[in-house]
């Protein structure tokens, strides 16, 4: 959603005193600018929650050109985990803590006060109000959520338990969500993003929101199974699409991204598209704790050393110890290249495929360490590698044909080879 604005105007104002915000959320980037989850405005002065530059969650009234702002103390810089974050407003509470509540998986956080902190008792907000609403931007079309989000509800006139949303589980003591709560969610409540990326209200008010920029793309990757994405915390390189392209135009030679999840057995598919000017990027494998996982900047390369392993694109040729040690065929601009790593059997092997016909098979050593999948780019900025972990786009294009896929797991351009699964949370699991 990192450029992509839904709004929505009631058609008239209902209770803007007591309301509760609910949705699970997935984010992208961190430390890059205030991130709007949900906005109501009139006359200049908003009412919002969002994510600071400082990756603090924050919510936010401006009343009468004067803030109003409570902010948690903890931050959220998880890219890998969904989070459920539940903003309850009920300004008729005497007391003023009571006024404004934030719940992040369950667990009430403690806010601190900025400026005037709490809203005053009984004042009524812009939500609910009948001016222009927004999820994932402000309502001037800016400070846009990068990230993901599922079960977006708006509950008008209740100030909801979390427990109505979600509950924890009794064997892994996680949080987890309730994908069908009993709620009656008032004049302008409403329920987004149920299953789909419809625009479609689910709440039966028929309360539907606009894509009025931007684009909204469907993932397999949800609360209840989360998929590996590239990781933003250990490269240099720029991160897009839901952290699944990279690109890199930084002052070194090269950058290495590498997948939030790592394998210690099993066997494990991905694929990426791939868009080139010359040897890059190349695709493959590097052991969790390997500088190419670790480091935010470096000039490294998969293949430049034991641990790491990756094919080049022009040539094929594929390196480890910083040699060629297979050679696998040339990839042009537009190719699906498929990467299928064994951890269990005798013999560790990284299969390639290509377009999806297998291209060649090359025996890695035994990491007890473990293995996360990645590309390298170099500094031109004009190439780059398009992952599908199985959330089944490449960029913001739906897989053309999806392949059979014996796991269930996850959605691939080609068939995912037997045994096989996507690198997810339910794969981990199985």
């Amino acid at each position: 959603m990192a450029s992509t604005n839904l709004n929505r105007t009631p058609s008239s104002a209902s209770n803007r005193r007591t309301w509760t915000w609910s949705a699970w959320v997935k984010r992208s980037n961190i430390s890059t600018g205030n991130q709007v989850l949900f906005q109501g405005m009139t006359g200049g002065f908003p009412e919002k929650l969002q994510f600071t530059s400082g990756d603090y969650l924050e919510y936010d009234h401006d009343i009468a050109g004067t803030d109003y702002t409570v902010y948690t103390s903890r931050l959220f810089r998880d890219v890998n985990a969904w989070y459920h974050i539940m903003w309850v407003k009920d300004t008729t509470q005497a007391t003023e803590t009571d006024r404004i509540k934030l719940y992040v998986n369950g667990e009430q956080q403690t806010l601190t006060e900025h400026q005037l902190g709490y809203p005053p008792q009984n004042y009524e907000g812009q939500i609910n109000n009948n001016v222009e609403h927004c999820i994932g931007s402000n309502t001037n079309d800016g400070e846009f959520f990068s990230g993901l989000m599922s079960h977006v509800h708006l509950v008008d006139g209740s100030a909801l338990a979390p427990t109505v949303f979600g509950s924890t589980d009794s064997t892994t003591g996680e949080w987890k969500i309730n994908t069908s709560p009993s709620v009656t969610y008032g004049t302008n409540g409403f329920f987004m993003f149920k299953d789909d990326n419809s625009l479609n209200d689910d709440s039966g008010n028929g309360n539907n929101f606009a894509l009025e920029a931007g684009t909204l793309t469907k993932t397999e990757d949800n609360p209840s199974n989360v998929f590996a994405t590239l990781n933003p915390l250990s490269t240099p390189s720029t991160l897009s699409n839901g952290n699944l392209q990279a690109v890199y135009a930084g002052s070194g030679s090269y950058a290495t991204a590498s997948s939030t999840l790592g394998m210690t057995s099993g066997k494990w598919y991905c694929e990426v598209k791939l868009t080139l000017t010359n040897n890059y990027p190349s695709t493959g494998i590097c052991a969790t704790n390997s500088s190419h996982a670790t480091k935010l900047s470096q000039s490294d390369w998969l293949g430049s050393d034991a641990d790491t392993y990756g094919m080049y694109t022009n040539s094929g040729q594929v390196y480890n110890t910083g040699n060629i040690v297979n050679t696998f065929g040339a990839i042009s601009t537009g190719d699906i290249l498929g990467m299928a790593l064994d951890l269990d059997s005798a013999q560790n092997t990284l299969k390639y495929y290509k377009n999806g016909s297998l291209i060649g098979t090359q025996n890695i050593t035994t990491n007890s360490n473990g293995w996360m999948f990645g590309c390298t780019n170099q500094n031109t900025g004009t190439t780059n590698a398009q992952f599908n972990f199985g959330n089944g786009f490449f960029g913001t294009t739906a897989v053309s044909s999806a392949g059979t896929n014996a796991s269930n797991n996850g959605i691939f351009e080609y068939d995912v080879p037997s045994g096989y699964t996507a690198l997810s949370t339910k794969g981990l699991n199985t």
